[in-house]
């Protein structure tokens, strides 16, 4: 095992306790960012880019038929595998925490539909539930168990807020562990049913679940009813029949008493486990390897790598599976740097170099950590999470960064960067995003005065809403310097106002007056 130490160049503040990792086609991505995303990243989800030992954020780009995806913090998520003789395959995440520290009782179906060395794109459905449908959480695990031909995702453990009915002022937003129900969720239908195991008596937050077939194998979890690590290894089976499911527990000895730690594959029925706690003030620096047989798993401690004393003396640390048998670490930073959200990071490779080979998984893992801001809860198991699922450690793309244009020379020399105007003020090293539309580069429009050239929209006073009218409407802009030579061009023709005519006054109706001698005789002989 070695461990490697990385330098985060950009925005290293978005890396806290609680994210998350997922891999597609070898490519690492970040996901549940600290904060609600910005207008540079709007989706919140970040390509984590690691070359030269320096790790880079460059935002990721979702589909036109997408959700919402709130940035999702300590949230349950694995692989959603397709077709057998298929290589593409999907993520599932349900439940976490957003900014507000309201939790989600919402899944997530999130596939790669483009990659790019400039861009990625994502689609991410969200999955209607019914039925007994697991309420808001966070710290769990979620799994994808396989019988009988058919397919069920199991949610089981985390931690939820004290229910409306039980809160009082003092505690209001005290946080108490899930009801240990096991819930199986039928993805094609939204059909979520629960079951109670009497196994199972206390709810487990932050534990580790590896799934293999039809079984689910549950090791630690923290409860905090108890304030106590289980030292339990559970063996859940899921037998999926014509009928209704059925979902046995058995609990087996061997197991650890270890809670938000870290569970990578480094072989097809191999796994590593790093990292967590085993007391409410000591770290677990142990690793020890787990082998799934059959029906079977055996645990053995294995050696361990060298820690830094950084990592030795810090209080908390945190992290996600990279897969591969490669884990992100994180620890604080020293509080005497300029940067107090600053993390130190390490990537911890279990796998020796010449086992790391291409070798497709059969078997599922979900990590969790702790969930909470320091004081929310018990000392340790709310400041230092680990939250994770991926597989893969492969970093191919450019070299790329989220908000700087290092890797693009070639977009500057197009003109983003350029003196549009006499009164341009865009600046390569001090502009940020001003319009929803943009992400890494300003918006320009084309005035089409003489041959025509580009100026920013920003500069030109444009609102958002006539920007992305001209930008739909077959019309010719003209910049502010050119409107007065095209005034004709640049705004619509007068439209010259009707005169009205004044209403004419009702003519009064003309009695006949009975003057002239010869209206009289006429009127003699009409009545005669």
């Amino acid at each position: 095992m070695s461990l490697q130490v990385v330098s985060a160049v950009s925005n290293s503040s978005l890396l806290q306790p609680g994210f998350s990792l997922l891999n597609f086609d070898g490519h690492v991505f970040f996901f549940g960012q600290k904060g609600w995303p910005k207008r540079s990243c709007p989706t919140g989800v970040f390509l984590l880019d690691i070359k030269q030992n320096e790790l880079r954020l460059k935002p990721a780009f979702f589909s036109k038929d997408s959700c919402y995806l709130p940035p999702l913090r300590y949230p349950a998520l694995c692989t959603l595998r397709g077709k057998a003789e298929s290589d593409e395959y999907q993520y599932m995440i349900h439940g976490g925490k957003t900014p507000n520290n309201d939790l989600s009782d919402k899944i997530y179906i999130m596939s790669l539909v483009s990659k790019s060395s400039k861009k990625t794109t994502f689609q991410c459905i969200e999955k209607d539930l019914c039925g007994n449908v697991p309420e808001a959480r966070y710290g769990h695990t979620i799994n994808v168990v396989h019988s009988r031909g058919k397919s069920m995702s199991v949610i089981f453990g985390g931690r939820s807020y004290t229910p409306l009915t039980q809160r009082t002022t003092e505690k209001w937003n005290s946080v108490v562990d899930c009801l240990p129900f096991v819930f199986l969720v039928d993805l094609e239908f939204g059909c979520c049913t629960s079951y109670m195991l009497p196994e199972l008596q206390d709810g487990l937050a932050f534990h580790v679940s590896v799934a293999r077939n039809d079984t689910i194998y549950i090791l630690g979890g923290h409860s905090l009813q108890n304030n106590t690590r289980s030292p339990s290894l559970y063996k859940l089976k899921i037998d999926l029949p014509l009928g209704s499911p059925s979902v046995t527990c058995t609990i087996l000895p061997g197991g650890i008493s270890v809670s938000s730690a870290i569970v990578t594959q480094t072989a097809d029925t191999t796994f590593v486990l790093v990292g967590g706690y085993q007391s409410n003030d000591q770290k677990r620096l142990v690793c020890n390897t787990i082998v799934l047989e059959d029906n079977k798993i055996e645990i053995v401690e294995r050696e361990s790598p060298d820690w830094t004393p950084d990592i030795k003396h810090c209080r908390i640390w945190f992290g996600c599976d990279m897969g591969k048998g490669s884990v992100l670490l994180g620890i604080p930073g020293a509080n005497k740097q300029l940067i107090s959200d600053a993390n130190y990071f390490y990537i911890l490779r279990c796998k020796e170099a010449e086992e790391d080979k291409e070798e497709e998984p059969t078997a599922q893992i979900c990590s969790q950590t702790s969930t909470e801001d320091p004081g929310d809860s018990t000392p340790f198991e709310d400041s230092e999470e680990f939250c994770f699922s991926a597989e893969a450690n492969s970093f191919d793309v450019d070299d790329t960064d989220t908000y700087n244009e290092d890797d693009e020379e070639d977009e500057s020399e197009t003109g983003y960067w350029i003196t549009c105007s006499a009164s341009c003020n865009i600046d390569i090293n001090t502009w940020v995003p001003f319009y929803s539309t943009e992400l890494n580069k300003p918006a320009m429009i084309l005035c089409s005065s003489g041959t025509g050239h580009w100026v920013h929209a920003q500069c030109m006073d444009l609102s958002e809403r006539m920007l992305l009218h001209l930008s739909q409407a077959n019309v010719k802009y003209f910049c502010n310097e050119h409107v007065d030579l095209n005034k004709g061009l640049q705004t619509p023709k007068k439209v010259m106002n009707l005169k009205k005519q004044p209403m004419k006054p009702l003519r009064k109706k003309k009695t006949m007056k009975l003057t002239t001698p010869v209206k009289k005789s006429f009127l003699r002989r009409l009545f005669e």
